[in-house]
């Protein structure tokens, strides 16, 4: 039998979430991601594109109970995963029976899974770094998480455009250096960004990861929201990212 070598960590209200040290472990930016989500009373159906562990799905399904949240993931391993992340907090509890599937497919072919215009929201924490840029980490589940191996920008914005309704909303984190590239290809296809929010490591640094809120088929109008510092001065996180962010993992 293969020691994947897994874990089980604590989030927060007893939520909890098999991780392991062979693939890649949820970072800060998807709790960003999650915690800059909002949904209202009308939302129904939400799909994470690229859900990996599952920890967007288990956010959003404890913030929103009435709510049903599809989690899309390429690597089979990460959704077996997420499934049993899934099914944990639901035996305990925490997160509602039923209020999240898994599904071990490609984004790229969602639609035709899914249908066109079948959700009301869709968010996404794709991998940032292009293909064949930068060192690649020679675990291909880590390689996948980072790199544009299995899809790119271009096609997430796709996908994300043909899955969400007419009006509906779009979540998307992403690096800052690539913020025009992201703008560019959300218009792209037809989805208007709406607000954003920069987040820099400490308030003295740039910003180096951006979160967009997109909507379909909207007129323009951009709302920029002050900028989110992760770090103290002394190196802890800030007190306004721990408030919004419960779950922000150990450094």
């Amino acid at each position: 039998m293969v020691d994947y070598q897994e874990r089980i960590d604590d989030l927060f209200d007893n939520m909890k979430i098999i991780q392991s040290k062979d693939v890649f472990s949820f970072s800060t930016d998807a709790v960003l991601l999650a915690s800059f989500t909002r949904l209202d009373c009308d939302t129904k159906k939400v799909i994470d594109l690229g859900t990996g562990t599952g920890i967007i799905p288990l956010l959003l399904a404890k913030r929103y109970p009435n709510i049903h949240i599809t989690g899309l993931e390429i690597q089979e391993r990460l959704a077996d995963m997420s499934r049993r992340s899934v099914q944990l907090n639901q035996n305990a509890g925490v997160i509602k029976q039923g209020s999240i599937d898994i599904v071990n497919g490609d984004l790229k072919q969602a639609v035709d899974s899914f249908g066109y215009g079948k959700f009301d929201v869709v968010v996404s924490n794709p991998p940032y770094m292009e293909k064949g840029i930068g060192e690649q980490n020679p675990n291909q589940h880590k390689a996948i998480a980072r790199h544009e191996i299995c899809c790119n920008l271009s096609d997430i914005c796709l996908a994300a455009s043909q899955l969400v309704k007419s009006g509906g909303k779009v979540f998307i984190v992403y690096r800052s250096l690539r913020l025009a590239e992201l703008m560019t290809e959300l218009r792209k296809q037809l989805l208007e960004p709406k607000r954003m929010r920069l987040v820099a490591p400490t308030l003295d640094k740039e910003p180096n990861i951006v979160l967009i809120e997109a909507a379909k088929d909207r007129k323009p109008g951009l709302r920029i929201e002050p900028t989110l510092a992760v770090y103290d001065s002394q190196g802890n996180y800030t007190q306004e990212l721990l408030a919004e962010n419960p779950t922000a993992p150990n450094k």
